[in-house]
């Protein structure tokens, strides 16, 4: 996969989003891509090298080239994590969990191949939020993902009406996520807010052994308890 006269290829690797046999969740073509890889971008660099290593337990972490892309990462540094890529060498970019690119910093990367006519190559692997939206019985047809919420009380329950009425008038389901610690608190907050005939669909820790996922109506989720706390959650509404 390395040349010395062409630009190297950018494969998009999606992860396990936690703790389960990821050849379970993921296939072939993700572990093919990582015996052949060396040079990687990644969310954190112990992780990523835990994901490779229970994908492929062959592959000696000493050949590994990991460059660390995060909140910390500076805008300067993005050239430098390319630079094998210019130079011939294929690199394999990594999520924390899911896909990357999707509410995911490595997009900025991916971005900047394109502007420097690098071929980007998306695996298949888990994404919460289409899984959330596929178990979810809501609008397949029509969707939008909004990322996270305003934090501020007054903000955040005015963006859960606006969301709710968006649904309505555009027959369009509404997709949304928060920090896992403050899941519950969001919780509380959407079944305070919004319209008791309002479908609510939770999908926590998808494609685990506790995966759960349920679409119900406000009013009936106001009537159920469940414990969401620091689990990856993806949360959708819809007023029909």
């Amino acid at each position: 996969m390395n040349t010395n006269n062409t630009l190297g290829k950018l494969y998009l690797i999606p992860t396990t989003m936690g703790d389960c046999d990821p050849m379970d969740v993921l296939p072939q073509t993700i572990k093919r891509a990582i015996d052949l890889l060396d040079y990687y971008i990644v969310e954190n660099e112990k992780t990523a090298r835990k994901s490779i290593k229970q994908v492929s337990a062959d592959k000696k972490q000493s050949d590994l080239v990991l460059f660390a892309l995060n909140k910390h990462t500076e805008t300067k540094e993005h050239m430098d994590f390319i630079k094998p890529l210019l130079e011939g060498k294929s690199m394999g970019l990594m999520s924390e969990a899911g896909c990357p690119g999707v509410a995911d910093p490595g997009a900025v990367i991916v971005k900047i191949a394109h502007e420097k006519g690098i071929q980007v190559i998306p695996l298949v692997g888990p994404s919460s939020i289409l899984l959330a939206m596929m178990a979810s019985g809501m609008n397949g047809q029509s969707f939008t993902f909004h990322g996270y919420l305003p934090i501020e009380k007054d903000e955040k329950k005015a963006s859960f009406k606006l969301l709710e009425r968006i649904s309505f008038e555009k027959n369009q389901s509404q997709i949304f996520i928060e920090t896992p610690y403050r899941n519950n608190k969001l919780l509380e907050d959407l079944i305070q807010t919004l319209h008791p005939e309002t479908h609510l669909c939770i999908a926590t820790d998808i494609t685990l052994p506790t995966e759960y996922i349920k679409t119900k109506k406000i009013a009936s989720w106001k009537k159920e308890t469940i414990d969401l706390h620091k689990r990856p959650t993806i949360f959708i509404i819809h007023k029909m």
